[in-house]
C-alpha cells in the first residue's frame, strides 16, 4: 500500500555550511550517512525550517543575505488544514517555500500563495514528522506520558467535554473566592465603600454639570464687559431717547423707496431687501434687550459657583477625571457594597452550583479515564510487540494510573513503567532504561503513534544513538518494516541501518576557496559499498571490509534498489481479535484489498491455513508464521528474510 503523501524533493540554499543542494528522496527507506560534523543534521534543520518550525538567523550561511528552503510533496490527500488555511493541493502536489532573512523576517509560500509561519507549521505537521535524537529524553518526563497516551487513544472528544465542564467549575470557584474575605477585612471594606458612597451622594452630581458651571462662571467674571458690549449694540440699533438708531434708519429707508418700488423691478428688489434688513435688525435688538434684562450680576452667585467647581475638583482627584466617571464609580461602589452585604447568600448559591458542576466534572473525568484505560491496554500490547521486534523480548511495559485532584487534563496520573530483565519489578523508565533501551522504547512508541496518523513521511534523526550489535539490526529491520507503509528518512551512523535502505545519501563536508561546503549525493551500488565499509571499519576500508559490505548475511547492499524485502519474525504476534484474512490484508483498502483477497485465500489454502474467518489468537505458532508469510507474499515483496 502506498503512503498517503511523500517528500519528493528538498532544495536548500545558504543553510549553515550548505550553499546549495537538491535532494531527491524516494519511496521506502532513505538513509543519510556521513562523518560526524559533515552536516547531516543541517539537512534535518532545513526540513524543520520549511515545515514552519522555529528557526534562528544564525542558520543563514555566513555572508548570505537570506536562506531559502523548498520542499515538494506528492500524493497529498485532502487535508483539513488545507481547507482551514484556504489552500488547495490541486493534483495532490504541494510546494512549500520559506525564505529566512538576516533581519529576522520570514517569507512563506505554499503553491506560490503567501502564508504565515504558523500556517506553514500546521501544514507541515500534517505532512512530515521529525523524530530527533533527543526525543527519547522526553520519556523520562512523566508529565509527557499522558499526552502520548491521549495521542494514541484519540480521546480528544472526551478531553474537550471534560475541559468545558472543568472551565465552568473553575469560573464558579473564582467567583466564590472573589466574595470570600475575613470579617475584619469585610468590615473595613464596607466602611470605606459607605464613606465613598455617602460623599458622592451628598455632592448630588449631575452629568454635564461641570461644563455648565464653567460657562456661567466665565460669564459672571466678564459681566461688565458683557453689559458694556450689549448696551453699545442696543444704542446703535435703537438710538437714544429721540430714536435715530439703525432700526429706525432702515425703516425710514424702506418707507422712502416704497412709492417707487413698482417703477422698476430693481427698485422693487431693493425695497424688499430693506424690509428684510429692518426685520432682522429688529429681531437682534429685541434679543439684546432680553439679554440685558436677564443679566443680573451677583457677587454671591460667583462665590457659589467657584465653591461648587472647587468641590468637583477635589472629588475628581479621588473618584474620576470627569463627573461622568465619578457617577460610574458611585454605581460600582453601590454594586460592590450590595455584593458584600449579600455575599453570604451569593456564596451559598454559588457553592450549590459548584457542587453540581464538580459532579459533572467527575462524570466527564470518569469517561475520560475509561477511554484512557482502554487505550492503555492496547498501547501496552502494541509497545510490547514492537519491543520484541526490537530485540527486547523479555521487557515488560506497563501503563499505570494514579489519581489527582481535577486539573485541566483530568484526574489521571499516567506513568509508563518497565522491567528490562526477568524477575525485576516494574519501575519508572527513568530508573531502569539504558540509553539504547530508551531509544528503542521511543522508536516503538513513535511507530505505534505513527500508525494512527495520516502523516506519510517519518524522519529519524540519529534515533539509533546508544544502540549497537544485534539490537541495531533489529532497529534497522523495524525501520525497513515501517518504510513499507510510510516514507522513512533516517540519519544514521550505523551500517546495519544504512544497509537496509532503499536509497542511500552521503553527506560530505569539504573546503573550497577558504570556505566550508557540504554536499549531499545519492550513492550508486559502488558508492554504497564504500560508504558501508567506511561505517564499519573507518576511513580507509580494506578489501575484506569491502567484501563484507557485499555479504547478504550482513544485511548490506541490495542488488537492486527496487527490490522489496519482508521480514518474518520467529514468533509472530498478532491482535487476537483479528481474523486470518483481516491480518493478511491489513493495511489494504478499496480496490487494492479486493484484488488481493482472492490471491490471499489461494495462498492460505496452499499453506494449510484455509480457516479465513478464524481469529488468529486461536492459531498455533506454526500457523501464525504461515499467516505472516502469506501477508508478505500478498504485499508484493521480492525477498523474504
Amino acid at each position: 500500500m502506498g503512503v498517503s503523501s511523500m517528500l519528493d524533493l528538498l532544495h536548500i540554499e545558504n543553510i549553515a555550511v550548505i550553499e546549495e543542494a537538491d535532494i531527491t528522496f524516494h519511496p521506502g527507506f532513505n538513509a543519510l550517512t556521513g562523518e560526524t560534523g559533515a552536516g547531516k543534521s543541517i539537512v534535518i534543520d532545513a526540513m524543520g525550517a520549511v515545515l514552519g518550525q522555529r528557526t534562528s538567523r544564525e542558520l543563514i550561511r555566513t555572508g548570505a543575505a537570506k536562506a531559502f528552503v523548498s520542499a515538494v510533496f506528492s500524493a497529498v490527500p485532502e487535508l483539513p488544514v488545507l481547507r482551514e488555511c484556504g489552500l488547495d493541493a490541486g493534483e495532490g502536489e504541494l510546494l512549500l517555500q520559506r525564505e529566512i532573512y538576516a533581519d529576522g523576517r520570514n517569507a512563506c509560500r505554499v503553491n506560490g500563495r503567501p502564508v504565515t509561519v504558523a500556517q506553514l507549521r500546521r501544514l507541515g505537521a500534517a505532512l512530515l514528522n521529525i523524530h530527533g535524537q533527543h526525543d527519547g529524553q522526553q520519556l523520562l518526563d512523566e508529565e509527557q506520558h499522558e499526552s502520548y497516551l491521549d495521542s494514541f487513544g484519540r480521546v480528544e472528544g472526551y478531553l474537550a467535554t471534560y475541559g468545558d465542564c472543568y472551565a465552568a467549575m473553575e469560573e464558579t470557584r473564582r467567583k466564590i473566592r472573589s466574595l470570600q474575605m475575613d470579617e475584619a477585612e469585610k468590615a473595613r471594606r464596607m466602611d470605606s465603600l459607605q464613606f465613598q458612597i455617602g460623599e458622592l451622594e451628598r455632592a448630588e452630581l449631575k452629568a454635564g454639570e461641570e461644563e455648565t458651571l464653567r460657562q456661567r462662571r466665565d460669564l459672571l467674571r466678564n459681566s461688565e464687559k458683557f453689559m458694556s458690549a450689549v448696551q453699545g449694540a442696543l444704542w446703535c440699533l435703537s438710538g437714544g431717547d429721540d430714536g435715530g438708531g439703525a432700526v429706525s434708519a432702515l425703516r425710514e429707508a424702506a418707507a422712502a423707496l416704497a412709492p417707487a418700488r413698482n417703477i422698476t423691478e430693481e427698485l422693487g428688489g431693493l425695497h424688499s431687501r430693506l424690509e428684510d434688513l429692518q426685520s432682522e435688525a429688529y429681531d437682534v435688538l429685541e434679543t439684546l434687550r432680553d439679554m440685558a434684562d436677564a443679566m443680573e450680576f451677583s457677587p454671591q452667585e460667583l462665590d457659589n459657583l467657584e465653591s461648587r467647581l472647587d468641590q468637583l475638583y477635589r472629588l475628581k482627584k479621588k473618584y474620576g477625571a470627569t463627573v461622568e466617571d465619578m457617577l460610574d464609580y458611585l454605581d460600582q461602589c453601590r454594586k460592590e457594597l450590595d455584593r458584600i452585604t449579600f455575599a453570604s447568600d451569593t456564596v451559598e448559591r454559588l457553592e450549590k452550583s459548584l457542587a453540581r458542576e464538580r459532579e459533572q466534572v467527575m462524570k466527564a473525568a470518569a469517561l475520560l479515564s475509561d477511554a484512557r484505560k482502554a487505550a492503555a491496554k492496547e498501547l501496552e500490547r502494541r509497545i510490547q510487540d514492537e519491543l520484541r521486534q526490537l530485540d527486547m523480548p523479555r521487557v515488560r511495559f506497563s501503563i499505570v494510573f494514579g489519581e489527582k485532584e481535577p486539573d485541566p487534563t483530568g484526574v489521571d496520573v499516567v506513568r509508563f513503567l518497565m522491567s528490562a530483565n526477568v524477575g525485576e519489578e516494574l519501575r519508572p523508565i527513568s530508573k531502569v532504561a539504558s540509553g539504547g533501551e530508551l531509544a528503542r522504547i521511543m522508536l516503538a512508541l513513535k511507530n505505534v503513534l505513527a500508525e494512527n496518523e495520516a502523516i506519510g513521511t517519518l524522519v529519524f534523526d540519529e534515533v539509533d544513538t546508544g544502540v549497537s550489535g544485534r539490537a541495531a539490526q533489529r532497529v534497522a529491520e523495524k525501520l525497513a518494516q515501517v518504510s513499507r507503509r510510510k516514507q522513512v528518512l533516517c540519519v544514521t551512523h550505523l551500517p546495519q541501518l544504512a544497509a537496509m535502505a532503499d536509497s542511500h545519501f552521503s553527506v560530505e563536508k569539504g573546503e573550497r576557496g577558504g570556505r566550508t561546503y557540504t554536499s549531499v549525493t545519492e550513492l550508486d551500488r559502488d558508492g554504497r559499498r564504500l560508504e558501508l565499509a567506511r561505517l564499519t571499519g573507518g576511513a580507509d576500508p580494506t578489501p575484506a571490509m569491502l567484501a563484507g559490505a557485499e555479504e547478504p548475511d550482513g544485511g548490506t547492499v541490495r542488488p537492486d534498489p527496487n527490490v522489496r524485502l519482508s521480514y518474518l519474525p520467529q514468533n509472530p504476534v498478532f491482535p487476537k481479535e483479528h481474523t486470518v484474512l483481516d491480518q493478511v490484508l491489513l493495511g489494504l483498502e478499496g480496490e487494492d484489498r479486493t484484488l488481493a483477497e482472492y490471491e490471499a485465500k489461494t495462498i492460505l489454502t496452499r499453506l494449510g491455513v484455509p480457516m479465513f474467518d478464524q481469529p488468529v489468537g486461536q492459531l498455533s505458532g506454526g500457523q501464525r508464521k504461515r499467516v505472516a508469510l502469506c501477508a508478505a507474499l500478498v504485499s508484493g515483496c521480492d525477498v523474504l528474510v
